[in-house]
């Protein structure tokens, strides 16, 4: 009797099936950067509305954990509204899915609160409740500061050309941070701060030594009752200088985003300079200054400075010498610094401190060149001179201070010695052992000093020296014309003038 043959499985027509792993997605995470819209509002229609001022964050990366990421949400969206009225803020946290993809679930009140802290409301209701109920909350508060105002000698409220209508329904007020009151505004004002300025730390509102210039417009409603807008701030430090005086440190400044490239930054350091001034303070320096708020400052000061009398023939001078042509093809150049006498008769006078002066003076140079291309050269040839001096050691080759690496049980990285030398050794700091790319960079930080300074010479409000031209007596017209001749040229970018001041600056590494 026959079997039946079986028939074996075709192992290429039929592979073998393989057990299938699965793994869980990783959270990578999303950048807070990426999912955060803040918005300025001003009433509660603007709340959500298209038409809102957004406004944007330095980096919000940095209030949410180690890498700057928020973990365990899936489509994130995270819309933030800001009172211009009382600084309170509500945020619309809005997600499909959360899950702990092996990273947690990022604490989302507790991150925004390190941003908010108490003006952060819960409840988007009472939020939009706070347009009403605290509607008049910065007229209250500076209620009891001491009003500022700008003015021109004839004693009225000043509203100068270079800063048009921007100023003209403004005023400054002072108050002493120690106050309950003005320690109570600045702390709502933290979070702006902390949100549209790189770095910046809060100040102690417990320290009497801080003063807040608060820059508020004044305007009516629809009814005629007076509304108090804050435009801006700035926070000052008053030390004390030895033996019997102070001095003026400007340590944060900002304007709200909605109001800036309108003159309000120039404006604001106006007033503090007139303010050091009126005072007699032994100075006003200012910490850390980013490079647009030393572009406004020098622009103020240089205005100040075409008008002081008692440096024209310094300046002169040096013009006149500049002017004789073929520095550039010297192999020394001399840097040309103002007499120490110049120098402190503009700190005690206008209270602008030495390495400021230093930086205004260049520009009055260039200032006092015309045709200015016929000397540029030349003029680029001084300032090479001065940046090779800072950056390399006095005039490139004379004597001064040496940092020396020594043996030592700490940190190599902090264990140096500094001394002076007495021989003719070259003190200098090293940017890059190869020479070429050496001198490719000071080159490049020349270029851009020059730039800089043409910048400045060419703000259209340095124009209106012509206005204040008649307030100076008959005898200094002759040095002021020379320099200011150049300056009179109107131009439709006035408010561009000395506009943008919305950063604020708190690293304390350099005085200036």
């Amino acid at each position: 009797m026959g079997q039946k043959q079986q028939l074996t499985a075709d192992p290429i027509s039929e592979p073998k099936k393989r057990r299938r792993v699965g793994f869980s997605n990783i959270d990578v995470g999303i950048e807070a950067n990426q999912c955060i819209l803040i918005y300025l509002v001003s009433s509660k229609e603007e709340v959500g509305a298209s038409h809102s001022f957004h406004i944007s964050p330095v980096d919000l990366n940095s209030f949410f954990d180690e890498d700057g990421k928020i973990y365990g949400y899936n489509g994130l969206k995270i819309t933030i509204w800001v009172s211009s009225v009382s600084f309170h803020a509500f945020a619309d946290i809005k997600f499909q899915s959360t899950s702990d993809g092996g990273k947690g679930i990022t604490d989302l009140k507790s991150s925004l609160q390190r941003i908010f802290a108490d003006t952060l409301v819960d409840n988007k209701d009472d939020f939009l409740q706070t347009f009403s109920t605290e509607s008049h909350f910065v007229r209250s508060i500076i209620s009891d500061g001491e009003i500022l105002q700008h003015k021109t000698s004839n004693g009225h409220v000043d509203s100068n050309s270079h800063l048009g209508t921007a100023t003209s329904d403004v005023e400054v007020v002072r108050m002493v941070i120690g106050n309950t009151a003005a320690g109570h505004l600045y702390s709502r004002l933290v979070p702006l701060a902390l949100l549209l300025i790189d770095g910046s730390n809060p100040i102690d509102v417990d320290d009497p030594g801080w003063e807040l210039y608060v820059l508020i417009q004044k305007k009516s409603d629809e009814h005629g009752d007076p509304q108090h807008k804050l435009l801006g701030f700035t926070a000052v430090y008053r030390f004390y200088h030895y033996p019997d005086s102070t001095r003026l440190r400007l340590s944060q400044i900002l304007v709200l985003p909605p109001y800036q490239h309108k003159g309000y930054g120039g404006h604001l350091v106006e007033v503090l300079s007139n303010v050091a001034i009126l005072e007699d303070v032994y100075d006003l320096t200012v910490e850390e200054p980013l490079d647009y708020f030393q572009h406004v400052r020098t622009t103020v000061d240089i205005k100040r400075l075409l008008l002081f009398a008692p440096i024209q023939d310094a300046v002169n001078s040096t013009v006149s010498y500049l002017k004789q042509g073929k520095l550039s093809k010297k192999t020394h150049v001399p840097c040309f610094n103002p007499p120490v006498s110049a120098v402190e008769d503009v700190r005690k006078t206008l209270k602008i401190n030495r390495k400021q002066f230093l930086q205004c003076w260049e520009v009055l140079i260039y200032l006092g060149l015309d045709p200015v291309d016929k000397y540029m050269e030349d003029f680029v040839a001084i300032i090479t001179s001065r940046v090779k001096a800072d950056v390399l050691g006095k005039d490139s080759g004379s004597s001064g201070k040496k940092v020396v690496e020594v043996p030592s049980d700490y940190n190599p990285e902090m264990s140096f010695v500094m001394f002076r030398s007495q021989d003719s050794e070259a003190a200098r700091v090293w940017m890059d052992e190869n020479q070429t790319n050496q001198e490719e960079q000071l080159q490049q930080l020349v270029d851009e000093r020059v730039k800089e300074i043409k910048l400045i010479a060419q703000k259209p409000c340095l124009c209106d020296i012509e206005e204040e031209e008649r307030a100076v007596p008959s005898s200094n017209l002759a040095n002021y014309s020379q320099l200011g001749a150049r300056l009179m040229i109107r131009t439709n970018l006035e408010k561009e003038c000395l506009g943008n001041v919305g950063e604020v600056f708190v690293k304390k590494i350099q005085i200036q």
